[in-house]
């Protein structure tokens, strides 16, 4: 996903449409980074309701990979704004 937003960036910004480019990068990364939270919070759920006693782990573990997701969408964002 932050290959193809980086792409977009560079394919726009050479036709002089940059900061489409850019908008469009911001926007791929941002919907991707929502999905895939969305994934990780409906597994959780899903995996607290089989097994309960699991709980505090399964919700520790969604926690740490829905920080890692949001931490690659930050640097992506953060790469496509200093383009």
């Amino acid at each position: 996903m932050f290959e193809m937003a980086m792409l977009l960036a560079q394919e726009v910004a050479d036709t002089g449409f940059g900061t489409l480019g850019v908008g469009i990068g911001m926007g791929l990364a941002i919907i991707g980074a929502g999905l895939g939270i969305g994934r990780i919070g409906s597994s959780a759920v899903e995996a607290i309701s089989r097994q309960p006693e699991a709980g505090g782990t399964i919700a520790t573990q969604m926690l740490i990979s829905a920080a890692l997701i949001e931490g690659a969408t930050v640097i992506a964002l953060i790469l496509l704004l200093i383009r």
